[in-house]
């Protein structure tokens, strides 16, 4: 029989991705250090950007979506004068413009991509079309193929902020949440003020409570390798959680929905804890100290939808 890849390693990495290297790559190089049979993450970085990208080994995986959808905050530098296919340094200038906006111009306009917005997101990107990558069509469309064409989808802006700008430059803050492309908000301001702008340099410092002044460099993690000091980088699966409401539960109750079954509400204090929760919501159910599954509350019951084999 062949030997399982990898160990039963279960947790998050909160990890500063350097500029330069894939997502993907540098998922497969914690996986490597901890010897992990599962890895993800979440929330993809462009090989460009720096900054935080949180890894999910074992069990956490199950909770990826969460993290994704957590609020993430960003710094990013945008060249004035030109925008690009990609809206990044990597593309092709497609429109030029001589206009350089002020600093209270840049700040009136900043208004306007705060809150709930509509944004087009970049051609380069992982929206699909069709069952295909954005980025796939783009890339092997024939010169006389007609332009790609994605649809304006709601987006929310926290924060939008100057941080610093000249005649040639300027750096940001951002803070939004799920889908929200820098790229396009690099865009859509330059044509706002009149002028063209792309992205020159990205970094991402925080995903939900991961945070760039907490996060472990990948060559610091890769000179841990099977060893105790790797695994006191690693956090437990629920950090990812925070914003799940934790439903406290009995060791026979744990025993059920290890098993797939609904615990049903029956005694007069089960009531209170789970109509505790609104209805429909997803919770956290807690075997003490130990995750157990994350659950729904319907009809003041509780069904699982992940059970967590830790």
């Amino acid at each position: 029989m062949a030997r399982k890849r990898g160990q039963p390693v279960h947790g998050w990495v909160n990890l500063d991705k350097p500029k330069g290297i894939s997502s993907a790559k540098a998922v497969a190089i914690v996986r490597r250090v901890f010897d992990a049979a599962k890895a993800g993450h979440g929330g993809t970085l462009d090989p460009l950007a720096s900054g935080i990208l949180p890894i999910a080994l074992g069990e956490a995986t199950k909770t990826v979506s969460f993290a994704m959808g957590q609020q993430k905050s960003y710094e990013f530098e945008l060249a004035w004068g030109s925008e690009t296919s990609t809206d990044d340094t990597e593309g092709e200038v497609t429109r030029q413009s001589d206009h350089r906006p002020d600093d209270a111009a840049i700040d009136t306009a900043l208004v306007k991509f705060q809150g709930d917005i509509e944004q087009v997101p970049p051609v380069y990107s992982a929206i699909k079309v069709d069952g295909k990558r954005a980025y796939e069509l783009a890339r092997n469309a024939a010169d006389d193929a007609p332009e790609i064409t994605l649809e304006s989808r709601p987006v929310y802006i926290e924060s939008f902020r100057r941080i610093a700008a000249d005649e040639h430059h300027a750096r940001f803050y951002v803070a939004c949440g799920k889908g929200a492309y820098i790229r396009a908000l690099a865009r859509d301001l330059g044509r706002e003020l009149g002028t063209a702008a792309h992205v020159t340099a990205l970094r991402r410092l925080s995903v939900g409570q991961f945070h760039a002044d907490h996060a472990i460099s990948l060559d610091f993690l890769e000179s841990l390798p099977h060893s105790a000091p790797a695994f006191e980088h690693l956090h437990p699966v629920v950090s990812a959680l925070d914003d799940i409401p934790a439903l406290p539960i009995s060791g026979n109750e744990a025993t059920k929905l290890r098993h797939g079954q609904t615990l049903p509400a029956i005694s007069a204090s089960a009531q209170d804890r789970f109509q505790a929760l609104l209805t429909g919501a997803t919770a956290i159910a807690m075997d003490g100290e130990r995750p157990v599954a994350l659950v729904v509350i319907k009809a003041g019951a509780v069904c699982p939808v992940r059970v967590l084999n830790i």
